[in-house]
C-alpha cells in the first residue's frame, strides 16, 4: 500500500517546539515535492512547506518562515517539520502530502495544540 505514514503533534505551550515525521511507505521520496500543511477549525487547508526533491528547493509560507524548518533524510525516506517558537494561531491539524507530480489520498493528519 502506497501511504505516507506521519508521527508527531501533541499539546505545547506558547513558545514551544515540536517536531513532525513524515515517512514514504511503499515509495520512495525521490524525484517528489513534498509538502507540510495545516488546516484549523472553519478554515481552508493551507500549504506551509514544500520540499522539491528534484533540485533541493525549500518554500516557506510566510506565517512559518523563520519558525519552521523542513528537512529530508534520505537514508530512511523521511522528511520532518521542526516548529519552533510556536504560537496559539499555529493551532491545527497538520499533514504531509505530495505537491507534485501527484497527490496522494489525504490521511487523518496529526493534531497541534498550542495553548497555554
Amino acid at each position: 500500500q502506497l501511504q505516507l505514514v506521519q508521527s508527531g503533534g501533541g499539546l505545547v505551550q506558547p513558545g514551544g517546539s515540536l517536531r513532525l515525521s513524515c515517512a514514504a511507505s511503499g515509495f520512495t521520496f525521490d524525484h517528489y515535492a513534498i509538502g507540510w500543511f495545516r488546516q484549523a477549525p472553519g478554515k481552508e487547508r493551507k500549504r506551509l512547506s514544500c520540499f522539491n526533491t528534484n533540485d533541493g528547493n525549500i518554500y516557506y509560507a510566510d506565517s512559518v518562515k523563520g519558525r519552521f524548518t523542513f528537512s529530508r533524510d534520505s537514508a530512511n525516506d523521511t522528511v520532518y517539520l521542526q516548529m519552533n517558537s510556536l504560537k496559539p494561531e499555529d493551532t491545527a491539524v497538520y499533514y504531509c502530502n505530495g505537491v507534485f507530480p501527484i497527490q496522494f489520498p489525504w490521511g487523518q493528519g496529526t493534531q497541534v495544540t498550542v495553548s497555554s
